[in-house]
């Protein structure tokens, strides 16, 4: 099914006039190590801008005053550390968090240590809710994809195509193919990205029309990954979550490539436009 404007905007659900902050998702992401504070801040910018209410977002103690001040509108915290990465201990003060949570996202610019092993085992494990997992966090569930395939809630992979050679899905003819293979594999929801992105779980299967080759440059994933756990959040199930998340974030990268061209283009700028396509 390839997905269309109307379609995503018939799926974002219609704001409440009573509405309050906690009706549009409560939201943790664990994202960020020393030297990769970015990756982190777009991902909890990318869950703002797509519509949701609370953000938390817990990072390595040497990095959270740069987040601190990156960040203005998401709740930013401290977590134990070891060498720039969050350290085993870090699982505890997480768990206290995870019974509040609609929704987690997992991965962006987190790094791979024994450390942010046992973080990802904790979530994978112990979080009821959905799970959007990205970039290093696709890296270490690949081996040991077990924590993928026992979960009884979704998770959300969004490889690239390296992350997706990774997985070490058997070779398919095409993209479509493998995306679903993997899904059949590891029991979950596969946004496989690049051009043409394929969102699928098995049964229900999207192609996105949207993007550019502008949007090639680090960041742009961590912004989708945002995205996706913003729309989490509120309510939207998580098959569609992926795929409007993944139209919006072409969408809003296509408005910067026709603004500034497609060289000049930045995951900053691709935050910027995403109100042109939401309600």
């Amino acid at each position: 099914m390839e997905l269309t404007h109307e379609k995503v905007l018939s799926i974002l659900p219609d704001r409440n006039v009573d509405g309050h902050k906690g009706n549009y998702g409560k939201l943790l992401l664990l994202c960020g190590s020393r030297g990769y504070t970015g990756a982190a801040a777009l991902a909890a910018m990318g869950a703002l801008r797509s519509g949701a209410g609370l953000v938390y977002l817990g990072v390595p103690e040497s990095i959270y005053a740069i987040e601190a001040v990156k960040l203005t509108e998401a709740i930013v915290f401290p977590l134990p550390e070891k060498d720039g990465k969050l350290s085993a201990d870090a699982a505890a003060v997480i768990r206290k968090y995870l019974k509040e949570m609609d929704a987690v996202l997992i991965g962006c610019g987190l790094g791979q240590s024994d450390g942010t092993r046992e973080v990802l085992r904790t979530i994978m494990e112990e979080f009821t809710g959905p799970v959007v997992a990205d970039a290093d966090a696709i890296t270490m569930l690949a081996e040991a994809p077990h924590l993928v395939q026992k979960r009884k809630a979704p998770t959300i992979l969004t490889p690239h195509d390296g992350e997706f050679l990774r997985l070490k899905i058997a070779q398919q003819e095409t993209k479509l193919e493998g995306a679903i293979q993997s899904v059949k594999r590891l029991n979950c929801i596969m946004v496989r990205k690049g051009h043409n992105t394929v969102i699928t779980d098995g049964v229900r299967t999207y192609v996105n029309p949207t993007g550019n080759p502008g949007m090639a440059v680090g960041g742009s994933g961590d912004v989708l990954a945002g995205i996706i756990l913003g729309l989490l959040g509120q309510g939207i199930s998580p098959i569609e979550a992926a795929a409007c998340g993944a139209w919006l974030h072409g969408a809003a990268g296509d408005a910067c490539a026709e603004k500034m061209g497609q060289y000049a283009t930045l995951p900053s700028d691709i935050l910027e436009h995403l109100h042109l396509f939401l309600k």
